[in-house]
C-alpha cells in the first residue's frame, strides 16, 4: 500500500510500505480522509521524542471497513487504544490509561496511508449523509469537546460564561464551536495570522481578534507555547477563572504560578478525550450542532509533504488540511 512516511526532521516521503496485518478483534479500514494535526507537525519538526522515524503519522481518520461482517461500514476513528480494564478505563477516563496507545506513535502506525487497522470498539459509524472528510474532524473536535466540558465542570457557578480561545487552528476553532454547546454565552478567538483571522471571521462567523485587553472566566490555550501560557495566566484569565491547556507547542516556562495561587486560578491540562466524549462529539458533528464544518481543504496524500511545508510557512488560511490517499 501507499503511505506518507516521516523519515526525519522536515522529511516526508510518499512510499510503498508493507500491507497491514490484522490481529484478533481488529478491523481493516480503507482510509478515505485523514487530517494533519499539530502533533504531526511537532513530529515533522523533530520536537516529539515519542515519534521516531521512520513512522507513518496521522491519527484524524475516517474511512470504510473492508472485509468481515461489518464490510462497507463508513466509520470515523477514535485513535486512542486502551486496555479497558484498569482503574482509569473503568472510571471512563480512558485517556489516562497507563497502557494507552495511539496510532501514529510506535508501536501503532498511523493513518497517513491507504489502510489502517483498529479495534471495532474504536470505530463510530458515520451516517450516509455525512462526508468522510468531515467525519475525520471528529478526533480534533473531540479534543476540544473534552476541554470545554472540563472547563465548565471546573468553573464556579457564580462566574459568567464568556470564553477566550488562544489560537485559531483546528483545535482552537473546534473549542469555539464546542463551548456554546456547553453553555458559553460568547467566545472570542485570538489569532495572530492575518489570513486565518479573516477566514475565521468571514467564513466561520467567529469573533476573531489579534489580541484583547479583556479578561475572561474561561481561557483555552490551544497553542501551548510559553508565551501563550504567560498571556493566559497573567493577562487574560479572571481571578477565580479557569485555564484549559490543550496545545503542546513547547515546554518553555511562562505560566504565572504566583498569580494563579493568589487569584485561585484553576489550570487544567488536557490530553485527548474519553471514549464517551469521542462518541458524544461524533453525535454532535452528525446532527449539525457543531456547524457546517466547511473549513477544510482537501489535498492528495501524495502531496502531503508540500502540505506540511505550506503549514509551516503560514501559507494556509483554513484551520484544517485533509489528505486523501486515493486521489
Amino acid at each position: 500500500m501507499k503511505a506518507l512516511v516521516y523519515q526525519g526532521v522536515k522529511t516526508l516521503a510518499f512510499l510503498d510500505v508493507p500491507d497491514v496485518i490484522l490481529q484478533d478483534g481488529e478491523q481493516l479500514i480503507k482510509v478515505e480522509a485523514v487530517g494533519i494535526c499539530g502533533s504531526d507537525m511537532h513530529a515533522y519538526l523533530g520536537h516529539d521524542a515519542r515519534r521516531i522515524a521512520p513512522l507513518i503519522l496521522g491519527h484524524e481518520a475516517a474511512g470504510t471497513i473492508i472485509g468481515g461482517p461489518k464490510d462497507g461500514m463508513r466509520v470515523t476513528v477514535n485513535p486512542l487504544v486502551t486496555c479497558g480494564t484498569c482503574s482509569a478505563c473503568n472510571a471512563k477516563r480512558e485517556n489516562l490509561c497507563p497502557d494507552r496507545q495511539i496510532i501514529s506513535m510506535a508501536p501503532r502506525e498511523g493513518a497517513f496511508a491507504q489502510y489502517v487497522k483498529m479495534p471495532m470498539t474504536n470505530l463510530v459509524e458515520v451516517p450516509r449523509n455525512v462526508p468522510l472528510a468531515k467525519a475525520a474532524l471528529a478526533e480534533p473536535l473531540a479534543v476540544s469537546w473534552h476541554a470545554a466540558r472540563l472547563a465548565f465542570e471546573a468553573l464556579h457557578n457564580s462566574m459568567d460564561r464568556h470564553a477566550l480561545v488562544i489560537g485559531g487552528g483546528a483545535i482552537g476553532l473546534a473549542a469555539a464551536l464546542a463551548l456554546p454547546v456547553m453553555g458559553a454565552t460568547s467566545v472570542t478567538i485570538i489569532e495572530p495570522n492575518v489570513a486565518r483571522r479573516a477566514f475565521l471571521r468571514d467564513h466561520c462567523g467567529q469573533n476573531a481578534v489579534e489580541t484583547t485587553d479583556v479578561t475572561y472566566p474561561i481561557v483555552i490555550d490551544a497553542v501551548g507555547f510559553g508565551v501563550t501560557r504567560a498571556s493566559a495566566s497573567a493577562d487574560f484569565v479572571q481571578p477565580g477563572g479557569v485555564i484549559v491547556h490543550v496545545g503542546l507547542g513547547d515546554e518553555k516556562p511562562g505560566f504565572d504560578v504566583r498569580r494563579a495561587t493568589l487569584q485561585e486560578i484553576t489550570f487544567i491540562g488536557v490530553y485527548t478525550y474519553s471514549a464517551e466524549d469521542f462518541r458524544n462529539t461524533a453525535a454532535a458533528l452528525f446532527d449539525g450542532r457543531l456547524g457546517s464544518l466547511d473549513w477544510i481543504e482537501t489535498r492528495p496524500l501524495e502531496q502531503g509533504a508540500t502540505a506540511f511545508a505550506d503549514l509551516l510557512a503560514g501559507r494556509v488560511a483554513v484551520p484544517k488540511i485533509i489528505l486523501d490517499p486515493w486521489t
